[in-house]
């Protein structure tokens, strides 16, 4: 199919259920592929902290945008289950002595099963009165991660070994590099998992629950199983996440899943775009790097605007609910549709339809 028809035209089912419809779609996916390869040659050990630190946040936001976005089914948990995630998981290949990755595997599952549990109220709750059910798993989770002492051995925190392998660590002096060649796997695994999900009828009675879930019943959709796995597949790919988080960051504590990094994962996906997992991508990655580009602004400035360094903190999450505001204003879409629109003018060019 050429990459300058005036649309994309599907002839049978294998064609439309096709990951790439173009060949344009193939040469952007080649240059993306190239890009991810040559980073960790490119770039020095803080950005290599920040790229793997964006991995880890793209798996969880595409896990909250199967929920969200694509269910219809809003969160505000989603720290709460990244600690389940990451506690579960610690404890797993410390105190029981699991190799890593079936400690990970243990989590995921563990997640999965907690996010099905507290998805509950969502056979009989919609829009606001689930979100403040989902804010009341938060707080229930972060209460008990804080006030049960057997998780940490009352020292609050939980330090977890260097990641291992089939007798092979991680070493210190590539330690960076190393994590990202790993969590740049799991991350694409994840990302192609999540998009063939919706491929399957699975995936379709999810959109159907969101669409209109009475008219989805109509048709023969089961919605308790629907919204139910839909948490739990959610649920499972941020248990992933925080495993992931526990063992690259070698320490688990509390104050990583609050009620603010909820807000986080939830701005990523309103940003990137809700039922697109490209947009779940685009989202996680703006909204880490928001962050660095402040405080690199605040630190270039601090000689002519000292008060951006005195309040970073606060012009940080002014900016932050700024760039919510406008995206919700002008593109509700996100920015996978405004990166549509930019592939739609190039194909169409020099037509304007």
């Amino acid at each position: 199919m050429a990459a300058t028809s005036t649309g994309i035209h599907h002839r049978s089912y294998s064609s439309e259920l096709r990951l790439r419809a173009t060949r344009s779609e193939y040469v952007r996916l080649a240059l993306v592929s190239i890009g991810l390869v040559i980073a960790p040659f490119v770039l020095d050990n803080y950005w290599l902290s920040i790229a793997n630190a964006i991995l880890i946040a793209v798996i969880g936001a595409v896990g909250l945008n199967i929920l969200v976005g694509y269910t219809g089914q809003i969160s505000l948990g989603q720290g709460g289950f990244l600690a389940v995630g990451a506690y579960s998981s610690a404890i797993l290949a410390g105190k029981y002595s699991l190799p890593v990755p079936l400690a990970i595997a243990g989590a995921v599952i563990l997640t999965a099963v907690i996010g099905a549990f507290f998805g509950l109220p969502g056979l009989r709750l919609k829009g606001l009165y689930l979100a403040i059910a989902t804010l009341a798993s938060q707080q229930i989770i972060e209460f008990v991660i804080r006030r049960w002492k057997w998780l940490t051995d009352g020292k609050g925190y939980i330090t977890v070994d260097r990641f291992e392998i089939f007798g092979w660590r991680i070493p210190r002096s590539s330690f960076e590099q190393k994590w990202y060649w790993i969590l740049l796997i799991v991350t694409m695994l994840s990302v192609i998992a999540a998009r063939n999900i919706f491929r399957t009828g699975l995936g379709r009675s999810f959109m159907a629950v969101r669409d209109q879930d009475i008219a989805a019943e109509a048709i023969g959709v089961n919605l308790t199983r629907a919204k139910l796995t839909a948490f739990a597949v959610s649920s499972g790919f941020v248990g992933l996440a925080g495993a992931l988080t526990a063992h690259y960051t070698e320490t688990v504590t509390w104050e990583a899943f609050t009620l603010n990094v909820s807000i986080t994962y939830l701005a990523m996906i309103i940003v990137g775009g809700l039922g697109s997992i490209a947009g779940a991508v685009f989202g996680a990655v703006f909204m880490s790097l928001l962050p660095v580009l402040i405080r690199t602004i605040a630190g270039r400035a601090e000689g002519s605007l000292p008060f951006l360094a005195d309040q970073l903190p606060a012009v940080q999450n002014a900016i932050f609910g700024l760039v919510v505001i406008l995206f919700l204003i002008i593109e509700p879409r996100g920015l996978n549709r405004l990166w549509e629109r930019i592939k739609e003018y190039v194909r169409f060019w020099p037509f304007r339809y």
